[in-house]
């Protein structure tokens, strides 16, 4: 018993870690000239639009944008939660 509560303050301890982590890793996407960069956490860093992008057009290139920058923000989120889960035999893995 006392070996698993040492064992969820590790894995508690390391996905704080792991979050921490998250905020530094930029993750970059672009759709014809509109740019949106996300950290780890899924939250806006920054967007840059390119001066040649016709005015009508921004709202959808933004969301294309948008959208691809966070898809792959979840899918370094997920790897990066995955390997704390996995350390305890936790993951998804196969065992």
């Amino acid at each position: 018993m006392l070996q698993k509560a040492r064992d969820m303050y590790r894995l508690q301890k390391q996905a704080k870690q792991a979050k921490k982590e998250l905020k530094h890793i930029h993750i970059e996407a672009e759709h014809r000239g509109v740019s949106v960069t996300v950290d780890g956490e899924q939250k806006v860093v920054s967007i840059t639009i390119a001066p040649e992008v016709p005015r009508e057009q921004i709202p959808e290139f933004l969301k294309d944008a948008f959208n691809r920058a966070m898809g792959k923000a979840q899918i370094v989120a997920a790897e990066k939660m995955q390997g704390v889960m996995g350390e305890l035999g936790l993951g998804g893995g196969q065992g």
